[in-house]
């Protein structure tokens, strides 16, 4: 049903929105004033660690509520650990490409974090996780 899809897509970009508001105020401080603008990318593991853990319980509670099935056994954790870990390959790629080869300041890496990733683990989510 299309309006199920739509619905879950509005609840994923809310709460993909407050993930990308916590994953930014760890990358941020860490990029800029921790490590040299060049390791940028190693910003993008404990950020990523925080978001994806808050995200877990915002989507699983409410972005996919009524869709598919809960599993209690730990294998959804898993699944949805393993969409994330692509999730944090892309972030640290884009990361890695933009501020180092490309010598670009440490925000620009937030922009493809928040067009593409989010769409990705957006069709993961809804088919291999929550499915």
């Amino acid at each position: 049903m299309a309006s199920g899809v739509l619905g879950q897509l509005i609840r994923f970009g809310i709460a993909g929105g407050i993930s990308t508001l916590i994953y930014s105020a760890v990358y941020l401080p860490l990029a800029y004033f921790v490590l040299a603008k060049n390791m940028a990318v190693v910003a993008v593991l404990p950020a990523f660690f925080v978001a994806a853990t808050c995200g877990f319980f915002l989507h699983s509670i409410w972005s996919f509520r009524g869709h598919g099935t809960r599993d209690t056994s730990g294998r959804q954790h898993l699944k949805f650990f393993l969409v994330q870990g692509f999730g944090l390959v892309l972030n640290a790629l884009f990361t890695w490409v933009i501020t180092g080869p490309l010598h670009g300041p440490q925000w620009l890496p937030l922009v493809p974090i928040v067009l593409i990733t989010p769409l990705a683990t957006f069709a993961l989510n809804r088919q291999w996780v929550f499915g």
